[in-house]
């Protein structure tokens, strides 16, 4: 095999290992072994510690991509002309990405510079997509970014019991709903203050 046959094989084989990483720790838990990652991925303990010499290097790599996807999403709704629409489409990517799912090892993790720049990419693009909206008047006043990436996160979250195909169907019919309790007028006044990024983004760590 040349230089680009290995190449191109080692893309696929970290390509699976990422996926099959995803779905082990966030069906399975964070405390998951990487040796459930390495016989989901169909790949040898070896070639995973090549790519990846400790869970925190996995871990930050799969947070990385979780967050270019998100500005991706944020882009693509961007793209719409319509204010409501490319709202809706951003929420709906992120949470089909399960753009949240990964919160639970905020803290847990060192963040580098790299997912802290992405990071505020992604806050950016989707404070225009949120301030488009308030500015359409199509989304109610007192939601901010952080609620919406909040609310997302929750969607990620996995179903209870084994993978049923009826847990799709129940996601979307809830997050139609929550979905429509974005739009003004808002019928129940939100409690207390709006989150804060500061307190958003020390779950992670200190930013730079």
């Amino acid at each position: 095999m040349g230089t680009r046959g290995r190449q191109a094989e080692a893309a696929r084989n970290d390509l699976r290992l990422l996926r099959a990483a995803h779905e082990v720790f966030t069906t399975q838990g964070f405390d998951a072994p990487v040796s459930a990652i390495a016989k989901q991925a169909g790949i040898g303990m070896g070639s995973l510690y090549r790519r990846y010499r400790t869970k925190e290097e996995l871990f930050q790599r799969l947070c990385l991509i979780a967050m270019e996807r998100v500005v991706e999403a944020a882009e693509a709704g961007l793209a719409e002309p319509d204010p409501w629409e490319g709202l809706a489409l951003y929420v709906r990517t992120c949470v089909a990405n399960r753009a949240g799912a990964l919160a639970p090892v905020a803290g847990t993790i060192e963040v580098t510079d790299e997912m802290w720049r992405t990071s505020r990419r992604a806050d950016e693009a989707a404070e225009r997509l949120v301030t488009r909206a308030h500015e359409a008047g199509v989304l109610r006043d007192d939601v901010t970014m952080l609620d919406i990436s909040l609310l997302m996160e929750q969607f990620s979250r996995p179903a209870a019991g084994p993978p049923r195909p009826e847990h799709e169907h129940v996601k979307q019919r809830l997050l139609a709903i929550a979905l429509d309790g974005l739009r003004p007028p808002g019928r129940t006044e939100l409690p207390g203050e709006a989150p804060a990024m500061e307190w958003y983004e020390r779950r992670w760590g200190t930013p730079p």
